[in-house]
């Protein structure tokens, strides 16, 4: 074993989560957090792991951004034919997790996804600078590709055919939201007795809180 490596730790010691203190609606508690981070000025406080599988069961994570997130739940932008997006599609099922180091802090989602409407994804696409835009139409996100230069080759024609041209959305890109059926909050604590608040949807759509071992 690298001692280098088995070595490294950290004992967390800013703060604690209690059941008294929490919000009982878990999105109003996300979005505390949320406000937290983003005042804390972390770098990108809205990247997040998607982890998805296949129907089998082969499971794969990657770094995404969240763009949105209210009470239906939480939002981010993609290309429909990446990896991601046929897991999803086959299994639409998903883990989010947010680790902010700088507040010791860590929140797990899990849930069931769908596309968001064509309007929002219409809205968010518009919104982007052009040559995000034409990203959307020259990465053919997941297939494997020769060389670097093959995509710096498809940018330079997209920036042709769109010169001076709104460019469209293109039909295989849009938003998926991931809708929680349970959200944990998780706090460093002194001695890794981590404090870990998880929420539960039940079947009348309220939420319960259960305190879990770390």
């Amino acid at each position: 074993m690298d001692r280098t490596i088995a070595d490294l730790r950290k004992d967390y010691t800013l703060e604690g989560l209690s059941e008294i203190e929490v919000d009982p609606n878990p999105f109003i508690q996300f979005k505390r957090w949320f406000e937290q981070a983003l005042a804390a000025q972390l770098p990108e406080p809205n990247a997040m792991t998607i982890a998805t599988s296949t129907p089998d069961g082969q499971p794969s994570a990657r770094m995404v951004l969240l763009k949105d997130f209210d009470e239906r739940g939480f939002v981010f932008f993609t290309n429909y034919n990446s990896r991601k997006g046929q897991e999803l599609a086959e299994n639409p099922q998903a883990a989010l997790v947010f680790w902010w180091a700088e507040l010791e802090r860590q929140v797990r989602i899990s849930g069931r996804v769908e596309k968001v409407s064509e309007s929002e994804s219409d809205y968010y696409f518009y919104s982007r600078p052009a040559n995000s835009r034409l990203g959307a139409w020259v990465s053919n996100q997941s297939e494997i590709i020769p060389s670097r230069e093959v995509l710096e080759q498809r940018m330079q024609e997209f920036q042709h055919k769109y010169e001076n041209q709104e460019i469209p959305r293109p039909a295989h890109w849009g938003g998926l939201r991931v809708i929680p059926s349970e959200i944990e909050f998780w706090q460093g604590r002194s001695s890794r007795l981590h404090d870990r608040l998880l929420y539960t949807l039940l079947n009348d759509d309220s939420w319960e809180i259960h305190r879990l071992s770390p």
